[in-house]
């Protein structure tokens, strides 16, 4: 029996035996938001009074007294349990790429020797989890247990299970943020009121803009029993060996195509838990690589959309396994093929509802639209290293540049004619600014009406792309969470924004038209910022040269392309949009570089592990049953017929030894590697040791793993290969 059949006890089951999925009777308009504590929740359980004081905090930033929350807490603690719920949760996004959570019951003395349930404003707003157990990068010390959740009115609460779900900040007893949330409302405050100051040189009834994400997210699946026949897949998220299969994705039949029944379950059922969470599932299909998926939302406001996809990483992981899958959402789980992304769609709006990084049909909405874009341009230009540094990880580090994702060089398309008006604008005196609208392309087919093209095409390419209406940053890893990335471009769009409004200020102080001043400025700033544009093929060795000479940063070491969070230019823009402070950053940086450190560590030890006890004994049987077969034909047949017949298994003998001592002999280097890596106190230098000796060991080691896989005979081979996990059956 192959390993195949051998480890797909656990799928067989399923395909066998399918799970239904419950598929609710009403539209999902009417299920929508079932299991949150939304507006028209509040309305119902809060009175009118409260609920008004509760909008003033949702939307104007309002603080929120004592009194209410615990009226709120009230209203929240009936509607929870209608649903069954016993327990409450404040939940956060702690600097451990995932999300935290600690339970308690509803339950507390009565006074009397009974029980009663009770869930007041202060439990609400504020609870205190251990902080010294969480990464702080030096800021809490083990013994300096204090920190502290705090409620975030802004996004919804919710209900998982039998526990109702608080979504919260997380910071230090001494102030410092602890988690993902806190920085990011931080960074939407400041884009908010830089973007706000410039919106009013066009629209002086402008109060406030909004920053707006939508999510792409990738993701394989798998089948869980072979998933657990992999423990490299179980320990580290992806393969560390594994040779190509004879077919993977180069018919292009996958993208786009009919989704297997299996996973077509799995989404359904996916579907439905999320829209009852209020995430506002939109669109799915087949991506390009087998076995490989994605769901994209409609857009959100970025904090919102931020917690729905920190929500939904947690939803897929648990019903992909309801459903004999194991959801796969590192980077690049598989060699050889497409690995996954989470492009950022990313866009500023007005409360007057005007997209701001959209073109309008006056002149000046026109301008108003150049200035964003070019003032964006400004943020991604000063700050394309940061940038880079915000998606960067050890496992986004195989998937950027493969030539199947954007290259670690940051720059942006805009597109043929964007790029013409800008072009023109930056010599001209006249200031007109026109585009086309979406014109007619008539197809001479019968029965097919005639479509409406865009006025510009999208470059597959680049990390940063204008997409019409948004940018899209291409650059963001599947498992990341996306606050990292719309940290540093809301912050560094902020930065911009203020220095432009700065900037217009002192030329209309000075007698300067204001249109006339906008007008200066932005053609100073499409000079300044031209570099970065690119609208060419970033996959090409020209472009990375041509990047370097533009002065881009064309950096690949993810230990030191985090340095850019501590670079002057970087300290001061976060510590001008009161985002962070440098200590801030600097543990933030210790953390990322022990994270970087942690993970090839344990990919190491994974990776020598499977090669000394699996791979290697493996290996040397097939050897041993080789050399019987050779001596056997010497006791059968004459010495030359007997060599004549053998000569094919006296070379695959010669190969298996050749490649076995390889291994051995290098898993020992590998070893060595660590140990000198580990006695290295300082973490930054620790991470870029294991980064130049420990990483590069074991994409050479595995070369010659992956030689073996296709030598040994197949019923021998420990570990299922990529033919058995890329392809659903």
């Amino acid at each position: 029996m192959s390993s195949a059949l051998r480890f797909q006890v656990v799928g067989e089951a399923f395909k066998k035996h399918p799970v239904e999925v419950k598929v609710p009777s009403e539209r999902p308009s009417v299920f929508f938001g079932k299991y949150v504590f939304n507006r028209q929740k509040m309305a119902t359980y809060l009175s009118a009074e409260v609920f008004e004081k509760m909008l003033a905090v949702m939307d104007g930033g309002a603080t929120l007294d004592l009194a209410t929350a615990d009226i709120v807490a009230e209203g929240m603690k009936q509607w929870a349990m209608e649903l069954g719920v016993t327990h409450t949760t404040h939940w956060f996004q702690p600097l451990t790429e995932g999300t935290a959570e600690k339970h308690d019951g509803f339950l507390v003395h009565d006074g009397h020797g009974g029980m009663i349930e009770e869930f007041t404003g202060k439990q609400l707003v504020q609870q205190e989890p251990d902080a010294s157990s969480f990464p702080s990068g030096g800021i809490r010390s083990t013994f300096e247990a204090r920190g502290y959740s705090a409620w975030d009115p802004a996004s919804p609460v919710f209900v998982i299970g039998d526990t109702l779900m608080i979504p919260t900040v997380f910071i230090a007893y001494t102030g410092e943020a602890l988690d993902y949330k806190a920085p990011l409302k931080k960074a939407l405050h400041a884009v908010d009121t830089a973007a706000t100051a410039v919106a009013q040189l066009f629209y002086p009834d402008v109060k406030k803009v909004i920053s707006n994400l939508g999510w792409e997210q990738e993701y394989f699946l798998v089948d869980e029993g072979l998933y657990a026949a992999r423990p490299d897949l179980l320990m580290t998220g992806r393969t560390l060996m594994g040779h190509d299969s004879a077919k993977n994705q180069q018919m292009d039949d996958h993208y786009f195509g009919s989704i297997p029944e299996r996973v077509a379950a799995f989404m359904r059922d996916l579907e439905i838990q999320a829209l009852e969470l209020g995430i506002p599932c939109k669109t799915r299909h087949n991506e390009a690589a087998p076995n490989q998926f994605e769901l994209a939302p409609i857009f959100e406001e970025t904090n919102l959309a931020v917690d729905h996809n920190m929500l939904l990483m947690m939803l897929m992981k648990k019903v992909a396994r309801h459903h004999g899958f194991r959801c796969l959402l590192h980077e690049k789980p598989f060699a050889g093929i497409n690995g996954s992304g989470k492009h950022n769609n990313w866009s500023l709006m007005t409360d007057t509802g005007i997209l701001l990084h959209s073109p309008g049909r006056t002149q000046t909405d026109n301008l108003r639209f150049i200035t964003f874009i070019v003032e964006t341009l400004m943020a991604v230009w000063r700050h394309n290293g940061l940038l880079k540094a915000s998606i960067a990880s050890a496992s986004n580090a195989h998937r950027l540049g493969a030539h199947e994702a954007p290259p670690a060089i940051i720059s942006s398309f805009l597109g043929t004619q964007l790029s013409a008006v800008l072009d023109h604008l930056e010599q001209s005196s006249d200031g007109a600014i026109t585009f086309d609208n979406k014109h007619g392309l008539r197809l001479d087919i019968p029965q097919i009406p005639e479509l409406l093209i865009d006025n510009t095409d999208r470059n597959r390419t680049s990390p940063f792309a204008f997409t019409g209406n948004r940018f899209e940053f291409r650059a963001v890893g599947a498992e990341a969470n996306c606050a990292s990335a719309m940290i540093a471009l809301n912050s560094a769009v902020a930065e911009a924004l203020n220095e432009f409004r700065r900037r217009v200020d002192e030329l209309t102080t000075k007698g300067t038209d204001t249109m006339n001043a906008v007008l200066h400025i932005v053609q100073e700033d499409i000079r300044a910022c031209k570099a970065v544009r690119f609208d060419g093929n970033g996959y090409s060795r020209e472009w990375e040269l041509e990047a370097e000479r533009r002065g881009l940063d064309t950096e690949a070491s993810v230990p030191l392309i985090i340095d850019r969070y501590l670079d002057p230019a970087s300290v001061k823009m976060f510590s001008s949009t009161n985002v962070f402070e440098r200590k801030e950053l600097e543990a933030r940086n210790e953390i990322k570089w022990d994270t970087y450190t942690k993970k090839i560590q344990i990919e190491a030890r994974i990776f020598g592990d499977l090669c000394i006890n699996h791979i290697v004994p493996v290996a040397t049987r097939y050897q041993s049953q080789l050399t019987d077969s050779v001596h056997k034909m010497l006791d059968i047949f004459s010495k030359e017929k007997a060599h004549e017949l053998s000569a094919n298994n006296v070379s695959l003998i010669e190969q298996i030894a050749e490649h076995t001592s390889y291994i051995t002999s290098n898993v020992e280097r590998l070893v060595d590697a660590r140990r000198v890596a580990n006695r290295i106190d300082d973490v930054r230098s620790r991470a870029i040791a294991y980064h130049d000796t420990v990483a590069p060991l074991i994409e050479d080691i595995r070369r010659h793993v992956d030689k073996l896989e296709l030598i040994v005979d197949d019923e021998l081979w420990p570990l299922p290969k990529y033919r058995e996990l890329l392809f659903i059956r």
